[in-house]
């Protein structure tokens, strides 16, 4: 009996590393969807969306639609006011992705990064729906949540979930703000 009640308890505990380990699994390959997705683009380097657009206006955002699977994806390249490449935004639903210019290694640690986007617009986000989710007008699984992917401390991909109509157009500024000011630092720097 006893030997039965030990190998239940290991059976237990090991269908529990395995969810976790799938829901480890299932986050890795979101992110290289994501990552796929984004190299089929249009692409060998994120440039050649910036020469989509129309080269006599700048502030224009070029969105693509297409469908992956039965969801609606839109894409949005972020440049400088100068036309050059920042990142490339993808939309879907709730969630947000931002996929750095390859050819920029940014850097978490060049300002603003986390002085202006983490502290400032994520934190704000996250403090406001965790006041809601304690007031009860908003369930924990609909809060504002962010994961930042890095290699060492380049970022590699901004994944950020419940994301509104309101908030994209801030977090869409505030990201596309962020690494054109965080561009301007590594250019003076190099000089």
């Amino acid at each position: 009996m006893k030997t039965l009640v030990s190998f239940k308890q290991k059976l237990e505990k090991r269908l529990e590393e395995l969810e976790v380990e799938k829901k480890e699994v299932s986050d890795t390959l979101e992110t290289v969807n994501s990552i796929l997705l984004e190299k089929g683009f249009k692409r060998g380097d994120i440039k050649d969306a910036a020469q989509t657009q129309k080269p006599e206006v700048t502030e224009v955002e070029e969105k693509h639609d297409f469908i992956q699977g039965s969801e609606t994806e839109t894409v949005i390249p972020l440049r400088t006011t100068n036309d050059e490449s920042l990142a490339i935004m993808y939309v879907e639903k709730d969630w947000l992705h931002v996929l750095p210019d390859e050819n920029k290694n940014f850097n978490v640690t060049t300002p603003p990064f986390s002085q202006f986007l983490i502290e400032r617009i994520f934190s704000k986000m996250q403090e406001k729906d965790g006041e809601l989710v304690r007031m009860g007008q908003l369930t924990t699984d609909k809060m504002f949540a962010y994961n930042i992917v890095r290699q060492g401390d380049i970022i590699k991909e901004l994944v950020i979930r419940n994301v509104d109509d309101e908030r994209l157009r801030e977090l869409k500024s505030s990201i596309r703000w962020t690494f054109e000011k965080m561009l301007e630092k590594m250019k003076s720097q190099k000089s």
